[in-house]
């Protein structure tokens, strides 16, 4: 028999027959605790009783907030790298790094435009 039809067959041995009766030995062999109707109360963060419903919709303003920040975060990555290379990228580089942040203000003037970040 070749070395790797042994390999083969020891590890499919060890995933076929070995893992299930791991899971099914600490199921057996571990402590059983139903908990009761303790374990099946919400707790979070220190609360043990929930206030309010928990149906309540949030705003679609959270939502724009939390990508706007993303995707204008997004230009700090894109400007470190220049920063550190700016003397070899020369006049090229400069420009395209104004051209970035002029489209950068285009969209942030957008989203002033449209009031997208007022809160009435």
């Amino acid at each position: 028999m070749s070395l790797e039809l042994i390999l083969a067959s020891s590890i499919i041995f060890a995933l076929v027959i070995l893992i299930p009766m791991l899971f099914l030995s600490t199921k057996k062999l571990g402590p059983q605790n139903s908990g009761g109707r303790a374990k099946n109360l919400s707790y979070e963060s220190g609360v043990t009783t929930s206030v309010g419903n928990t149906d309540n919709r949030f705003s679609v303003k959270f939502y724009l907030v939390a990508i706007l920040f993303v995707l204008f975060d997004v230009e700090i990555i894109f400007m470190f790298p220049w920063a550190v290379n700016v003397r070899e990228l020369g006049f090229f580089g400069l420009f395209e790094m104004f051209t970035f942040m002029g489209l950068l203000l285009a969209g942030l003037i957008y989203i002033y435009k449209i009031k997208a970040l007022k809160w009435q």
